[in-house]
């Protein structure tokens, strides 16, 4: 899907460019018919201004080498969409951490990576629906390394949800209670790269991120 995608786009863009090029020789063609009838019917007494011909011979000249130039560019923007889709190949199927507050339920689990204690001692997680609802939430204590809080998909009142994207937020506490900044990551498995308005996107499930804002790669086992 993200290969066609990408593949339209550029494929949209050089029919503009063929479009241009039509249009111009079409212009072409006119303007040498009214050149040619012109100089067939010029006055002796007064000819022709050679220097206007010659200016709009190159004007025509300029357009044809920008539109040429034009088609060469979506070429090379064509090459380096498909590179940057290939390349993103690999990472299909590999766990992936990146920063986000998508967090994507797969086979039933999501997991959310919680930072080291700091000024932050306790940290609360909430998964949210698309309407902002609270379906689940947690309290968990931080440590002194970085620890993942895992989802087993259920909402508060014990029900399975599907698999797909769900929102998370994290708010964090300090050892007297009070509001602290408290960073968190999701850690999901790729399964597809695509480019949306012409921005890489890598999928976990339903969720996507921009490539910007992955920050490791785990092989899955």
């Amino acid at each position: 899907m993200a290969i066609a995608a990408a593949s339209s786009a550029t494929g949209t863009a050089s029919s503009a460019a063929a479009s241009s090029g039509t249009q111009l020789a079409g212009s072409f063609n006119n303007f040498l018919t009214l050149l040619t009838t012109q100089l067939k019917n010029q006055s002796p007494t007064d000819p022709l201004d050679t220097n206007q011909m010659t200016n709009q011979l190159v004007q025509f000249a300029s357009v044809e080498q920008q539109i040429a130039m034009n088609k060469n560019l979506e070429q090379m923007v064509s090459l380096q969409q498909a590179a940057q889709l290939t390349a993103a190949a690999p990472l299909m199927g590999q766990r992936v951490e990146v920063e986000g507050d998508a967090l994507p339920l797969q086979g039933g689990a999501a997991t959310v990576r919680l930072p080291p204690a700091g000024t932050a001692r306790t940290a609360r997680v909430a998964v949210l629906d698309s309407a902002g609802r609270t379906l689940r939430e947690a309290q968990v204590s931080l440590g002194q390394a970085a620890q993942d809080w895992r989802w087993d998909g259920r909402d508060s009142n014990g029900r399975q949800l599907a698999d797909g994207p769900y929102k998370v937020a994290v708010t964090g506490a300090d050892a007297s209670g009070g509001a602290a900044s408290a960073g968190f990551t999701v850690v999901g498995t790729a399964t597809a790269a695509e480019r949306v308005n012409g921005v890489l996107k890598l999928r976990m499930g339903g969720a996507s991120y921009t490539f910007d804002k992955v920050r490791s790669l785990t092989a899955s086992n």
